[in-house]
């Protein structure tokens, strides 16, 4: 069961759609985000965010600060800015 991931910033929606994995960098750490992962929510530290896919090449979301929340295999990344790379 594929993540269903939305990735925001102040001004847009950046990207979203389905992915199998999402790695972030947090103020406690990087985290690595799968289905059926705990819930989380945690404070997004500047740097990028990956989203892989089952297939084909996975894509990079350069984010300033802000918050993850992941629940029920949904994942929301708000940034105050955030662009594909």
């Amino acid at each position: 069961m594929p993540l269903q991931v939305s990735v925001v910033s102040a001004e847009q929606e950046v990207w979203s759609g389905e992915a199998l994995r999402v790695t972030a960098r947090t103020t406690d750490g990087e985290v690595g985000l799968m289905a059926r992962h705990t819930p989380l929510l945690a404070l997004l530290a500047e740097g990028r965010v990956r989203i892989a896919f089952e297939s084909g090449d996975p894509i990079e979301i350069e984010a300033d600060e802000g918050f993850l929340s992941l629940d029920d295999d949904k994942v929301e990344i708000v940034a105050r800015h955030a662009q594909l790379k």
